[in-house]
């Protein structure tokens, strides 16, 4: 199928907001559509895909935006939850049928279907690279097991993960099956060559590969599950050893009791994070760099949420809400997404 590109300009405007005291300054822009995914470059770019087809993209810091509008075949504007970018090419994956992933090199303004999945359970929900040239994207169940795509030559061609080399997904007595929630681009946690995967609904466990992509294993894990909206929505890494799986009940956003995980083992075994207590509901979960993994951000419509002490205890800004938060390499910055916004936080160590 032919796909083509609109450029268009910058869909919103920018505005210096104040902030209460000990709250750090923030900058926040407006944009025509609801943005759960974003990626930061090494070379400091900020990408951002959302709704309405848009894929955005700053390259000093938001002082200015370049935003291009993809369609479809039959000109219809796809919804985008996945963006992972490289030091060599941006990708943008759609949710779905027909799933369309989207490359664009570095420095070019031509974005390129790299690779299409017609089939009419394509439903993708998040994407992340190791490196430069070996990346993998992940998606509801097709035939069974979750849709794992590989790349091993810088995004260029993309390989369907065989079922019989996954675990199969569980299913129940109705006939759903576990998948995941394409809340935040967050399903996916590298860390060396091992990647976690988590899924949730009639089951949330932690798919895991340690050598990128080549075997699969699964663990289960005791985070709320079994309903059409509950389980992991977010998993995230510090180091070798800790992780943190984060989601909850959509259809109750206020129940903490099972909605929080750790491992402190790499993710051989899990455990509930002060369950009944802290937060509820969140889409996404990352720990801040620079601070000895005892700094989290817990973003979801609820508010932002942030420990400072491994996960004990939180403060909330229940007038900020957000789908998705990223960092820069050092933690001296966080830049969120959510209902058409972008925010950048400057951050005091």
């Amino acid at each position: 199928m032919r796909y083509f590109l609109i450029s268009c300009a910058l869909l919103g405007v920018s505005c210096n907001t104040a902030q209460p005291p000990g709250i750090p300054s923030s900058t926040i822009w407006e944009f025509k559509s609801s943005i759960r995914a974003l990626s930061l470059a090494s070379d400091g770019g900020i990408w951002w895909a959302g709704s309405k087809g848009l894929i955005g993209h700053s390259n000093d810091a938001g002082a200015t935006w370049s935003v291009d509008t993809l369609r479809l075949s039959d000109g219809s504007l796809p919804a985008f939850r996945s963006i992972a970018v490289t030091d060599e090419a941006a990708f943008a994956l759609t949710i779905a049928s027909p799933a369309v992933l989207f490359r664009q090199e570095i420095g070019s303004d031509h974005w390129k279907p790299v690779y299409i999945n017609e089939d009419t359970l394509a439903f993708f929900d998040s994407m992340h690279f190791w490196d430069a040239r070996e990346g993998l994207a992940m998606g509801d169940p097709m035939g069974g097991c979750l849709s794992i795509l590989i790349t091993r030559d810088s995004g260029e061609t993309w390989t369907l993960v065989p079922c019989e080399d996954l675990p199969p997904v569980v299913s129940d007595s109705t006939g759903a099956s576990e998948a995941a929630f394409a809340a935040s681009n967050g399903n996916i946690a590298v860390e060396g060559d091992e990647a976690w995967i988590a899924s949730g609904g009639v089951a949330s466990r932690m798919f895991y590969t340690e050598d990128r992509g080549q075997t699969w294993e699964v663990k289960d894990t005791p985070i709320v599950q079994g309903g059409a909206m509950t389980g992991m929505f977010s998993a995230a890494r510090c180091g070798d050893l800790l992780g943190i799986g984060w989601g909850g009940n959509w259809e109750s956003m206020d129940d903490n009791s099972a909605n929080k995980i750790c491992t402190t083992d790499g993710g051989s075994t899990w455990e509930l994070l002060t369950p009944s207590e802290g937060p509820g509901y969140r889409s996404c979960v990352q720990y801040r760099p620079g601070t000895d993994c005892q700094e989290i951000w817990a973003v979801g419509i609820p508010g932002i949420s942030i420990s400072k002490d491994g996960g004990f205890t939180w403060q909330t800004e229940r007038d900020s809400s957000y789908y998705t938060v990223r960092f820069t390499e050092d933690g001296s910055q966080a830049w969120l997404a959510g209902r058409s916004q972008v925010e950048f936080r400057s951050l005091s160590q």
